[in-house]
Protein backbone atom coordinates (compact mmCIF):
# COMPACT_ATOMS: atom_id res chain seq x y z
CA UNK A 1 0.00 0.00 0.00
CA UNK A 2 1.07 3.61 -0.34
CA UNK A 3 1.68 4.94 3.26
CA UNK A 4 0.78 8.72 3.15
CA UNK A 5 1.66 10.70 6.20
CA UNK A 6 -1.67 12.93 7.31
CA UNK A 7 -1.65 16.56 7.10
CA UNK A 8 -4.36 17.84 6.41
CA UNK A 9 -7.58 16.22 8.34
CA UNK A 10 -10.09 18.01 5.37
CA UNK A 11 -8.41 16.80 2.74
CA UNK A 12 -10.71 14.80 0.52
CA UNK A 13 -9.42 11.61 -0.10
CA UNK A 14 -9.91 11.26 4.17
CA UNK A 15 -13.74 11.52 3.35
CA UNK A 16 -14.34 7.97 4.16
CA UNK A 17 -13.97 8.50 7.22
CA UNK A 18 -15.48 11.75 9.00
CA UNK A 19 -18.14 12.01 11.07
CA UNK A 20 -18.05 8.09 12.23
CA UNK A 21 -20.32 8.82 15.51
CA UNK A 22 -22.83 10.17 13.58
CA UNK A 23 -25.06 7.31 13.08
CA UNK A 24 -27.88 9.09 11.12
CA UNK A 25 -25.83 10.59 8.69
CA UNK A 26 -23.27 7.10 8.37
CA UNK A 27 -26.53 4.80 7.92
CA UNK A 28 -26.84 6.78 4.90
CA UNK A 29 -24.13 7.75 3.39
CA UNK A 30 -22.34 4.33 3.57
CA UNK A 31 -24.41 2.70 1.52
CA UNK A 32 -25.21 5.47 -0.79
CA UNK A 33 -21.39 5.69 -1.46
CA UNK A 34 -20.95 1.92 -1.73
CA UNK A 35 -18.79 1.79 0.96
CA UNK A 36 -18.60 0.43 4.39
CA UNK A 37 -15.65 -0.10 7.22
CA UNK A 38 -13.95 -2.94 8.94
CA UNK A 39 -11.78 -1.87 12.25
CA UNK A 40 -9.10 -3.73 13.77
CA UNK A 41 -6.69 -6.01 11.92
CA UNK A 42 -8.48 -9.39 12.71
CA UNK A 43 -11.85 -7.70 11.21
CA UNK A 44 -9.93 -6.12 7.76
CA UNK A 45 -8.27 -9.92 7.09
CA UNK A 46 -11.51 -11.46 7.16
CA UNK A 47 -13.13 -8.35 4.75
CA UNK A 48 -10.08 -9.06 2.80
CA UNK A 49 -10.67 -13.24 2.66
CA UNK A 50 -14.16 -12.89 1.74
CA UNK A 51 -13.07 -11.19 -1.37
CA UNK A 52 -14.29 -7.54 -1.10
CA UNK A 53 -11.62 -4.89 -2.35
CA UNK A 54 -10.03 -2.22 -0.10
CA UNK A 55 -10.72 1.87 -0.87
CA UNK A 56 -8.10 2.20 1.59
CA UNK A 57 -6.76 2.39 5.22
CA UNK A 58 -6.55 4.37 8.06
CA UNK A 59 -3.64 3.45 10.86
CA UNK A 60 -2.00 4.86 13.94
CA UNK A 61 1.69 4.94 13.01
CA UNK A 62 2.48 2.38 15.88
CA UNK A 63 0.47 -0.52 13.71
CA UNK A 64 2.22 -0.03 10.52
CA UNK A 65 4.67 -2.69 11.43
CA UNK A 66 1.81 -5.14 12.35
CA UNK A 67 -0.23 -5.04 9.20
CA UNK A 68 2.97 -4.97 6.78
CA UNK A 69 0.79 -8.55 5.35
CA UNK A 70 -1.95 -6.64 4.63
CA UNK A 71 -0.24 -3.29 3.09
CA UNK A 72 2.09 -5.33 0.57
CA UNK A 73 -0.34 -7.45 -0.66
CA UNK A 74 -2.02 -3.64 -2.05
CA UNK A 75 0.37 -1.75 -3.19
CA UNK A 76 -1.92 0.31 -4.97
CA UNK A 77 -4.20 0.88 -2.01
CA UNK A 78 -3.60 4.16 -0.52
CA UNK A 79 -2.81 3.91 3.83
CA UNK A 80 -3.48 7.61 5.26
CA UNK A 81 -0.93 7.04 8.76
CA UNK A 82 -1.51 9.61 11.22
CA UNK A 83 -1.01 9.95 14.94
CA UNK A 84 -3.57 9.46 17.72
CA UNK A 85 -5.18 12.82 18.23
CA UNK A 86 -5.38 13.11 14.42
CA UNK A 87 -7.54 10.17 14.07
CA UNK A 88 -9.20 10.46 16.80
CA UNK A 89 -10.09 14.44 15.42
CA UNK A 90 -10.57 13.20 12.43
CA UNK A 91 -13.25 9.99 13.46
CA UNK A 92 -14.81 11.35 16.49
CA UNK A 93 -13.68 8.46 18.69
CA UNK A 94 -10.37 6.82 20.16
CA UNK A 95 -9.09 4.28 17.65
CA UNK A 96 -7.72 1.75 20.13
CA UNK A 97 -7.86 -1.19 17.82
CA UNK A 98 -5.40 0.67 15.47
CA UNK A 99 -6.46 0.65 12.18
CA UNK A 100 -10.03 0.97 10.05
CA UNK A 101 -9.94 0.08 6.22
CA UNK A 102 -12.79 1.68 3.57
CA UNK A 103 -13.79 -1.30 1.43
CA UNK A 104 -15.83 -1.37 -1.21
CA UNK A 105 -19.39 -2.36 -0.20
CA UNK A 106 -20.25 -6.12 -2.42
CA UNK A 107 -22.85 -6.40 -4.42
CA UNK A 108 -26.59 -7.55 -2.76
CA UNK A 109 -27.36 -10.95 -2.68
CA UNK A 110 -30.77 -12.29 -4.23
CA UNK A 111 -33.08 -13.57 -1.18
CA UNK A 112 -35.05 -15.79 -3.80
CA UNK A 113 -31.47 -17.57 -4.55
CA UNK A 114 -30.26 -17.42 -0.90
CA UNK A 115 -33.59 -19.47 -0.16
CA UNK A 116 -32.85 -21.81 -3.12
CA UNK A 117 -29.22 -23.04 -1.28
CA UNK A 118 -30.21 -22.70 2.38
CA UNK A 119 -32.33 -24.53 4.80
CA UNK A 120 -31.35 -23.13 8.03
CA UNK A 121 -31.97 -19.01 7.62
CA UNK A 122 -32.85 -16.40 10.38
CA UNK A 123 -35.32 -13.49 9.44
CA UNK A 124 -34.61 -9.76 11.34
CA UNK A 125 -37.79 -7.94 11.07
CA UNK A 126 -36.99 -4.11 11.81
CA UNK A 127 -33.63 -4.04 14.56
CA UNK A 128 -32.51 -1.20 14.37
CA UNK A 129 -29.66 -1.64 17.22
CA UNK A 130 -26.24 -2.59 14.86
CA UNK A 131 -24.54 -4.24 17.94
CA UNK A 132 -27.98 -7.11 18.40
CA UNK A 133 -27.60 -7.32 14.58
CA UNK A 134 -23.75 -7.85 15.41
CA UNK A 135 -24.13 -10.19 17.60
CA UNK A 136 -26.61 -12.30 16.21
CA UNK A 137 -24.77 -12.39 13.56
CA UNK A 138 -21.86 -13.68 15.40
CA UNK A 139 -24.18 -16.70 16.90
CA UNK A 140 -25.35 -17.67 13.35
CA UNK A 141 -21.83 -18.12 12.24
CA UNK A 142 -20.82 -20.27 15.45
CA UNK A 143 -23.59 -22.24 15.26
CA UNK A 144 -24.37 -22.90 11.29
CA UNK A 145 -27.30 -21.27 9.91
CA UNK A 146 -27.00 -20.98 6.69
CA UNK A 147 -28.21 -17.52 6.10
CA UNK A 148 -29.70 -14.02 7.23
CA UNK A 149 -32.81 -12.47 5.75
CA UNK A 150 -33.40 -8.51 6.44
CA UNK A 151 -36.96 -6.92 6.39
CA UNK A 152 -35.99 -3.15 4.45
CA UNK A 153 -35.76 -1.22 7.66
CA UNK A 154 -33.55 -3.71 9.62
CA UNK A 155 -30.26 -2.21 10.71
CA UNK A 156 -27.11 -2.19 8.14
CA UNK A 157 -25.05 -5.26 9.01
CA UNK A 158 -21.91 -3.88 7.29
CA UNK A 159 -22.45 -0.50 9.86
CA UNK A 160 -18.94 -0.31 11.54
CA UNK A 161 -20.33 -1.31 14.81
CA UNK A 162 -22.22 -4.43 13.66
CA UNK A 163 -19.07 -5.30 11.61
CA UNK A 164 -17.05 -5.08 15.05
CA UNK A 165 -19.29 -6.65 17.35
CA UNK A 166 -19.73 -9.53 15.02
CA UNK A 167 -15.83 -10.02 14.77
CA UNK A 168 -16.23 -10.10 10.86
CA UNK A 169 -19.17 -12.64 10.99
CA UNK A 170 -21.26 -10.16 8.74
CA UNK A 171 -18.32 -10.69 6.02
CA UNK A 172 -18.82 -14.37 6.03
CA UNK A 173 -22.54 -15.51 6.68
CA UNK A 174 -24.57 -14.52 3.27
CA UNK A 175 -27.13 -12.29 3.70
CA UNK A 176 -30.36 -9.99 1.77
CA UNK A 177 -32.95 -7.86 2.38
CA UNK A 178 -36.25 -8.62 1.76
CA UNK A 179 -39.32 -7.17 -0.16
CA UNK A 180 -42.44 -5.66 1.70
CA UNK A 181 -44.39 -8.63 3.70
CA UNK A 182 -47.01 -8.57 0.99
CA UNK A 183 -44.00 -10.12 -0.92
CA UNK A 184 -41.58 -11.84 1.01
CA UNK A 185 -44.28 -14.33 3.02
CA UNK A 186 -44.86 -15.72 -0.13
CA UNK A 187 -41.61 -15.84 -1.25
CA UNK A 188 -40.57 -17.76 2.13
CA UNK A 189 -43.46 -20.29 2.11
CA UNK A 190 -42.70 -20.76 -1.78
CA UNK A 191 -39.25 -21.91 -1.27
CA UNK A 192 -40.41 -25.07 1.08
CA UNK A 193 -39.79 -23.01 4.50
CA UNK A 194 -41.70 -23.22 7.31
CA UNK A 195 -41.32 -19.32 8.61
CA UNK A 196 -41.53 -19.68 12.80
CA UNK A 197 -42.03 -16.24 15.06
CA UNK A 198 -40.09 -15.37 18.36
CA UNK A 199 -43.66 -14.03 19.86
CA UNK A 200 -45.47 -13.65 22.45
CA UNK A 201 -48.70 -15.74 21.42
CA UNK A 202 -51.33 -17.76 23.44
CA UNK A 203 -51.08 -20.72 20.72
CA UNK A 204 -46.56 -20.39 20.77
CA UNK A 205 -44.59 -23.74 21.25
CA UNK A 206 -42.09 -24.36 23.85
CA UNK A 207 -38.99 -24.08 21.92
CA UNK A 208 -38.14 -27.53 23.92
CA UNK A 209 -41.09 -29.38 22.29
CA UNK A 210 -40.50 -27.63 18.55
CA UNK A 211 -36.60 -28.53 17.94
CA UNK A 212 -38.12 -32.25 18.80
CA UNK A 213 -39.63 -32.34 15.26
CA UNK A 214 -37.95 -29.91 13.30
CA UNK A 215 -39.25 -29.45 9.38
CA UNK A 216 -36.40 -29.81 6.24
CA UNK A 217 -36.35 -26.04 6.24
CA UNK A 218 -36.56 -23.59 8.60
CA UNK A 219 -36.49 -19.68 8.79
CA UNK A 220 -36.54 -18.58 12.24
CA UNK A 221 -37.98 -14.75 12.59
CA UNK A 222 -37.08 -12.08 15.42
CA UNK A 223 -38.36 -8.50 16.02
CA UNK A 224 -37.56 -5.45 17.90
CA UNK A 225 -37.98 -5.53 21.73
CA UNK A 226 -40.16 -2.33 22.14
CA UNK A 227 -43.07 -3.30 19.09
CA UNK A 228 -41.85 -6.94 18.34
CA UNK A 229 -42.76 -8.29 15.21
CA UNK A 230 -45.08 -6.35 13.25
CA UNK A 231 -49.00 -7.95 12.07
CA UNK A 232 -47.72 -8.66 8.58
CA UNK A 233 -44.77 -10.40 9.80
CA UNK A 234 -46.61 -12.44 12.54
CA UNK A 235 -49.80 -13.19 9.54
CA UNK A 236 -46.77 -14.41 7.41
CA UNK A 237 -45.37 -16.87 9.43
CA UNK A 238 -46.96 -20.60 9.76
CA UNK A 239 -46.77 -20.91 13.52
CA UNK A 240 -45.32 -18.89 17.06
CA UNK A 241 -42.25 -20.49 19.50
CA UNK A 242 -41.41 -19.17 22.78
CA UNK A 243 -38.78 -19.45 25.16
CA UNK A 244 -40.33 -20.34 28.75
CA UNK A 245 -38.58 -17.73 31.29
CA UNK A 246 -39.53 -17.71 35.10
CA UNK A 247 -39.48 -14.89 38.01
CA UNK A 248 -41.84 -12.60 35.75
CA UNK A 249 -39.08 -12.40 33.18
CA UNK A 250 -41.40 -11.66 29.55
CA UNK A 251 -38.80 -11.45 27.41
CA UNK A 252 -34.46 -12.11 26.74
CA UNK A 253 -31.93 -9.74 24.88
CA UNK A 254 -32.92 -10.12 20.99
CA UNK A 255 -29.14 -11.75 20.90
CA UNK A 256 -29.38 -14.04 23.66
CA UNK A 257 -32.92 -15.35 22.19
CA UNK A 258 -31.47 -15.67 19.24
CA UNK A 259 -28.87 -17.93 20.19
CA UNK A 260 -30.58 -19.82 22.34
CA UNK A 261 -32.83 -20.88 19.38
CA UNK A 262 -29.82 -21.48 16.96
CA UNK A 263 -28.55 -23.82 19.84
CA UNK A 264 -31.59 -25.73 20.57
CA UNK A 265 -32.31 -26.33 16.28
CA UNK A 266 -28.60 -27.69 16.03
CA UNK A 267 -29.16 -30.23 19.07
CA UNK A 268 -32.49 -31.21 17.62
CA UNK A 269 -30.71 -31.77 14.23
CA UNK A 270 -28.08 -33.81 15.27
CA UNK A 271 -30.42 -35.58 17.84
CA UNK A 272 -32.70 -36.52 14.56
CA UNK A 273 -29.19 -37.42 12.60
CA UNK A 274 -28.41 -39.40 15.60
CA UNK A 275 -31.61 -41.25 15.35
CA UNK A 276 -31.56 -41.98 11.58
CA UNK A 277 -27.90 -43.21 11.69
CA UNK A 278 -28.98 -45.57 14.31
CA UNK A 279 -32.27 -46.55 12.55
CA UNK A 280 -29.72 -48.11 9.22
CA UNK A 281 -27.70 -49.39 11.71
CA UNK A 282 -30.46 -51.40 13.38
CA UNK A 283 -31.51 -52.17 9.89
CA UNK A 284 -34.79 -50.67 9.77
CA UNK A 285 -33.92 -48.42 6.67
CA UNK A 286 -33.47 -44.80 6.20
CA UNK A 287 -35.73 -42.47 7.26
CA UNK A 288 -36.72 -38.24 6.28
CA UNK A 289 -34.91 -36.37 8.68
CA UNK A 290 -33.32 -33.25 8.79
CA UNK A 291 -29.51 -33.20 8.71
CA UNK A 292 -27.93 -31.20 11.50
CA UNK A 293 -27.24 -27.47 10.40
CA UNK A 294 -27.03 -25.01 12.84
CA UNK A 295 -29.19 -22.31 12.69
CA UNK A 296 -30.05 -18.99 13.57
CA UNK A 297 -32.13 -18.23 16.53
CA UNK A 298 -34.75 -15.81 17.80
CA UNK A 299 -35.90 -13.82 20.41
CA UNK A 300 -38.58 -15.43 22.81
CA UNK A 301 -41.05 -12.16 23.02
CA UNK A 302 -41.00 -10.73 19.88
CA UNK A 303 -37.15 -9.86 20.06
CA UNK A 304 -35.23 -7.31 22.13
CA UNK A 305 -33.14 -4.30 21.66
Amino acid sequence: MILTPIVDLSAPELADYTKLTDVELRRVREPAEGLYLAESPKVIERALASGHKPRSLLLLEEWVPKLEPILARYPQVPAFVGTSAQLESLTGFHMHRGALASMHRPAPLDPAELLRSSRRVVVLEDLTDHTNVGAIFRSIAALGADAVLLSPACADPLYRRAVRVSMGAVLQVPWARLPDWRDAGPLIRDAGYELVAFALRDDAADLADFVDDLPDRLALMFGSEGPGLSHRALASATRSVIIPMEHGVDSLNVSTAAALALWAVRTGDARASSASSAARADGAGPRSVSVPVPVPATPDGGGAE
